[in-house]
């Protein structure tokens, strides 16, 4: 079966006040547009185009179906995210079920794990441009961007933190102050440096990280948010963030795909909750290069078994498929497109706009002129 999903936009404050409306060709509102959900999660789920009025994870119990495993979405920021990391399968059920037993209120706001599961998540750049910070960047580039803050307390302080052989502890050790709540003198020091910093190998940071201070002043993520590479997506290119990744999407349209949770363990640049003694024990402190995926075929292949995304493009005359062994969101990001199952009428997209199939429609057909993600669940 193929059936058009529906939803509207989360104003988080965060959010774009132009890109889902231009993409999706209306006025904007002067309001920000963060995220449209397309999908069964109880936070938000889209409602099924059949005439009925219920909501997809309503529509999929009565038809005896089990919830996704999966959350697509369509995401445009126009400032920072929080600073955030997303637990392990295994640390998810294990904090789970401690919150469940201390009686934690699932809707408190000092609440971390609302859910067992674990959050994985890849996003794919929509616009020209999509920038994020993305894991902890090596060490060695870190301290030549501090070094380039000069010598002020501040500074000073957190080149001291850095020191050492073993790059992870010192990360992590560098983390706990920067959140403790003990450095504030230091983070302002720091902050203070980064106003009127120069250094060309860092002149995007930099900039950036003047952004941020403005939106977030005196805030410790300013700080963290230094620790961390910043990765600059051009349209198709995707980010994967996998369990215990700090991360911050900045700005840009995005399509992103993740597992069905709403576990988020924060690490600053919000007024949220944050859980300094579980983020620390749960976040990957192991710097790396930005975790940059590239598309085969079309097929972004993370290797999660909650998931998998593929990226079809129709030109106006060819055809294309795309097999389904389960069911499957089909989202558009340019049309129109027209989507047909094996069993199933077609449906007609334009961008903005999605359409769920279930397994037994087998290989869906695309044509038209535009471009379309694909998600479904992994085959891992």
């Amino acid at each position: 079966m193929l059936v058009p999903l529906f939803n509207t936009p989360r104003d988080y404050a965060w959010g774009s006040t132009t890109l889902l409306a231009e993409l999706t060709g209306r006025t904007p509102s002067g309001a920000p547009e963060a995220e449209i959900w397309f999908g069964d999660h109880p936070g938000d789920p889209s409602v099924v185009g059949d005439g009925s009025g219920a909501t997809l994870d309503v529509w999929l119990r009565r038809r005896g179906e089990p919830p996704l495993p999966f959350l697509m979405k369509l995401l445009a920021a126009g400032s920072s995210l929080s600073i955030q990391a997303h637990p392990s399968k295994e640390q998810a059920e294990a904090g789970f079920a401690r919150e469940e037993a201390a009686g934690i209120a699932r809707d408190a706001a000092e609440r971390t794990y609302r859910d067992d599961n674990h959050k994985p998540e890849i996003i794919v750049a929509v616009s020209d441009v999509f920038r994020a910070l993305v894991g902890l960047r090596p060490l060695a580039a870190t301290r030549r961007l501090v070094a380039a803050l000069g010598d002020g307390p501040g500074p000073s302080a957190l080149a001291s933190h850095l020191q050492g052989d073993d790059e992870a502890a010192a990360l992590r050790a560098t983390l706990e102050w920067l959140l403790s709540g003990q450095a504030q003198v230091e983070v302002d020091g720091v902050i203070e440096a980064v106003g009127s910093a120069s250094d060309p190998e860092f002149a995007a940071e930099f900039a950036l990280l003047r952004t941020i201070a403005a939106d977030f002043p005196g805030d410790p993520g300013v700080v963290v948010a230094l620790l961390m590479n910043l990765v600059e997506l051009r349209r198709g290119e995707a980010l994967f963030a996998p369990a215990g990744v700090l991360h911050a999407y900045q700005d840009g349209l995005g399509v992103e795909l993740m597992a069905a949770s709403d576990n988020v363990l924060r690490g600053g640049l919000t007024p949220k909750h944050i859980d300094v003694p579980e983020l620390l024990r749960i976040v990957d402190t192991t710097p790396a290069p930005a975790p940059v995926v590239i598309p085969e075929d079309g097929v972004f292949d993370v290797g999660m078994p909650d998931f998998a995304l593929t990226h079809v493009v129709v030109d106006g005359e060819a055809t294309a498929t795309a097999t389904v062994t389960g069911p499957a969101v089909a989202l558009a990001v340019r049309g129109p497109v027209s989507v047909r199952g094996s069993r199933s009428a077609a449906v007609g997209l334009v961008a903005g706009t999605a359409v769920f199939a279930d397994a037994e429609e087998g290989v869906l057909t695309f044509s038209g002129a535009g471009e379309v993600f694909l998600a479904q669940p992994g085959a891992h």
